[in-house]
């Protein structure tokens, strides 16, 4: 059995931000990073919109806006340390009817309570950056980006194995046996043993934490995001970034427009219950994790709390007209004619079993072990903070 001092699960982003500060920073230690995938960031990463967060959402003081606003800056240095592309774009959130002012003025404080650079705008003002909008007024966030977050996990990886870290993909972890001085790994491709383990499993990392005799209090369920994308002659409706306000009793962000990198326009994504926890398709369907949602009490309890929300989510799904009707509070243009179906991705949102989503991100210390429990969006953004974050952490757990 192939001995290593600290293992990673997982070849995400978070997984392998995390890789990239421990291999840095304890270069002694024997680093192993296993991904059951072909390639890194398959899942949550690579199917990401590529926006560098601000941190504007985010309750001051919590992990998400720390870590996001910090990862905005170190994100944008990361790129240009490696000459990855990446632009600085910023972006708008715009409010289309009178009762979401009161929630532009309240997120337009959130901001300055983050220390952010925001700016009130007028709607004229907004249409000197986006204009095709129409609103009854915004807010500008300056520091929000754009960059290919792929790319990014590549250059990790790439640093990672540099600095002597190993990464093996298509090793599937199928069970783990935690003991007094550390874990023994059972793969599809043979077993490992780990002094200290480190669980950054994303759609799967609650199930790698009962593995490891971890009782998560949260169950991962996920969020099928569906995306169209303009048509190229379309592109000029959209300079940069607009979002609408966001629903605050709600824990995503609304169908917005993302400018991507490589200058194609994204519209989306909508929130439906995915009926496989790595289902990118709507026919996509698994009876084991099906059956493990409706089992859960705490899912139920959700939709008890949103379902007039839940039920807008799966119509936007299955009605591209309710789809584009809502593309059209933002930009009145667009036209069912201007769009195209476009991938989508998977979120990995841990639900509590009250019913709560888990709103910051969540890393619980185990035996010999930190679980990584709740790193959705931002984490993508945030993701050099986070992985400084738990590099912190190793040396005082490992020496336990």
């Amino acid at each position: 059995m192939a001995s290593y001092d600290i293992t990673i699960i997982g070849g995400g982003i978070v997984g392998l931000a995390t890789g990239l500060f421990i291999s840095r920073r304890f270069p002694q230690y024997k680093l192993l990073i296993l991904e059951k995938e072909a390639e890194p960031a398959y899942h949550q990463t690579g199917h990401n919109s590529g926006v560098i967060h601000s941190g504007i959402y985010y309750k001051p003081g919590s992990f998400k806006a720390q870590f996001t606003k910090a990862g905005n800056q170190s994100m944008v240095e990361f790129c240009q340390e490696h000459s990855l592309p990446y632009e600085v774009c910023g972006k708008v959130i715009v409010a289309t009817k009178p009762a979401e002012l009161p929630l532009l003025e309240n997120l337009f404080n959130r901001g300055q309570a983050n220390g952010l650079k925001v700016k009130k705008l007028s709607p004229e003002q907004v249409r000197e950056y986006e204009p095709h909008v129409s609103c009854l007024g915004g807010i500008h966030v300056s520091t929000s980006g754009i960059v290919n977050y792929k790319l990014v996990c590549q250059k990790y990886a790439e640093l990672i194995q540099a600095q002597g870290g190993e990464i093996r993909f298509n090793h599937r972890v199928n069970s783990i046996a935690t003991q007094a001085d550390g874990h023994s790994l059972i793969t599809n491709q043979g077993d490992f043993f780990s002094r200290f383990l480190i669980n950054c499993g994303g759609l799967q990392s609650d199930r790698l934490a009962k593995m490891a005799g971890i009782k998560p209090d949260a169950k991962i369920v996920p969020f099928r995001g569906e995306y169209y994308e303009l048509k190229q002659e379309k592109r000029y409706l959209v300079k940069g970034l607009i979002y609408p306000v966001p629903n605050p009793a709600f824990p995503f962000l609304g169908v917005h427009f993302t400018r991507m990198i490589d200058g194609s326009i994204h519209a989306g994504p909508n929130a439906v219950l995915s009926l496989k926890r790595e289902g990118y398709r709507k026919t996509d369907f698994d009876w084991g994790d099906f059956t493990e949602v409706m089992a859960y009490a705490g899912f139920w309890k959700l939709v008890g709390k949103h379902w007039q929300e839940g039920l807008q989510e799966i119509i936007r799904s299955f009605s591209k007209a309710a789809f584009v009707r809502s593309l059209q509070e933002l930009i009145p243009e667009v036209t069912a004619d201007d769009i195209l179906p476009n991938p989508a991705g998977v979120r990995a949102q841990a639900l509590k079993n009250d019913g709560a989503l888990v709103e910051d991100f969540l890393i619980v210390p185990g035996s010999n072990s930190l679980q990584v429990l709740n790193a959705p969006s931002p984490a993508a953004t945030a993701s050099l903070e986070i992985g400084k974050a738990i590099a912190s952490q190793v040396p005082t757990l490992l020496n336990r």
